[in-house]
């Protein structure tokens, strides 16, 4: 009970001179309250749940309409000993394992790599399972930022962001932004559920925190009512999630090259005026200046400019890559997204050498096939010219005897 009592600790959570009993002047609807969260927890079970019915009924339609085919792959023959060392193991065996395994299958190590590389492959998600994916995201981004701006467009702290401060912390809540709120919870949450079955990119890492960055400070802003400043967050992070995953979708379908580099390039410029110019400038430069006119410093101010400055590093990451998609794209080379939906630049590079590798074996086996052809014609030649000698020999004795009568 003493535990829960110093989580609670007022200083922790509201300006200095501000109590819960102050907070208690607001009704219980229009007041945060910290219960309310528990409901986060249904709601992402119920998104998940929701998904499985997008993408399982609603998902392939839309494919189908924009043309989304799965890549032929090769299969692995089957190799139990391969296949237990890929499973318990290692999935990129080293040299020296390499080297174990062909004494353990009687293979050659070409063999054994091939086999690896065509098992990677079938691991690999198909087009249709990252339409999905994208589809789903697109469906849910671009309802939450329709329904945000329209409870969010005709409130004063939408155009003066001073207005989030007015009277803090005793600001009454709508029920609308507390629906807001709860929903984009509820999804952040189901993604972390599903993050173990979802397609891992390389920024899986960097994904996973900014998931967790996002749940945290959305749930310490609603305890501490910084929710009119969240809600403006929300709604900037929504805006260019969208069209990234319209542009994905788009690149996952046959015949859209034009589109996908036309809402690329929107979301790029989107994405760079939102996150690094809108979010510091106006955002972060709200909660560490413009709140500080209102109420003195407390801890729940630095741990919330905290959060927000994870947000930022994270901005500056994901500007990195887009920035080197946008050089690529210059130079006309663009063919992927730099965040990539395999594992690792590994993998990118396997049905290349595969190919290589078949071609290869094609090639020896012209070769030596060719060699089969020329060893039995030089054959069939050396017969004839046996032949030939040895019919002219008995002809060259006959011709003698006869003479020799």
């Amino acid at each position: 009970m003493d535990l829960l009592s110093d989580v609670w600790r007022q200083d922790y959570w509201l300006p200095p001179g501000v109590t819960w009993k102050d907070m208690e002047q607001l009704a219980d609807s229009d007041r945060p309250r910290p219960q309310d969260l528990l409901i986060a927890l249904p709601l992402a079970l119920g998104f998940v749940g929701l998904r499985f019915i997008f993408e399982r009924f609603f998902a392939p339609p839309m494919g189908r309409c924009l043309r989304v085919k799965n890549r032929l792959q090769m299969t692995a023959p089957p190799s139990p000993k391969l296949e237990s060392f890929y499973t318990k193991q290692s999935r990129q065996p080293t040299q020296s394992e390499i080297v174990a395994l062909m004494s353990l299958c009687g293979k050659t190590q070409r063999q054994i790599e091939t086999w690896f590389r065509l098992r990677r492959n079938q691991d690999r998600p198909c087009q249709t399972k990252k339409f999905g994916e994208a589809a789903w995201r697109f469906f849910f981004y671009i309802t939450a930022f329709m329904a945000g701006l329209a409870c969010l467009i005709d409130k004063p702290w939408f155009w003066d962001r001073r207005e989030c401060w007015r009277q803090y912390p005793v600001q009454p809540m709508e029920r609308a932004h507390y629906w807001y709120y709860m929903l984009e919870l509820g999804f952040y949450g189901s993604l972390l559920l599903r993050i173990s079955v979802d397609i891992k990119r390389k920024d899986f890492r960097e994904q996973v925190i900014h998931h967790l960055a996002t749940i945290f400070l959305l749930s310490f802003s609603y305890c501490a009512n910084y929710i009119r400043i969240g809600t403006l967050v929300m709604l900037l992070h929504d805006s260019s999630d969208i069209l990234l995953e319209s542009a994905k979708m788009f690149n996952y379908g046959t015949g859209w090259r034009k589109t996908c580099d036309m809402l690329f390039v929107v979301f790029a410029v989107v994405f760079l005026v939102t996150r690094l110019v809108i979010f510091p400038s106006k955002i972060i430069h709200t909660t560490l200046m413009l709140s500080i006119e209102v109420f003195e410093p407390f801890v729940g101010y630095y741990f919330f400019n905290v959060l927000l400055m994870v947000l930022q590093a994270l901005h500056i990451f994901w500007a990195g890559l887009i920035l080197r998609m946008v050089y690529k794209f210059l130079k006309g080379k663009l063919e992927k997204d730099e965040r990539s939906d395999e594992e690792s630049e590994v993998e990118e590079e396997d049905e290349d050498k595969v190919g290589e590798e078949s071609a290869d074996q094609e090639g020896d086996y012209s070769w030596e096939r060719s060699k089969d052809t020329l060893n039995s014609k030089l054959s069939m030649l050396t017969n004839s010219c046996v032949l030939n000698n040895l019919t002219n020999h008995r002809a060259s004795v006959a011709d003698r005897m006869r003479k020799a009568q």
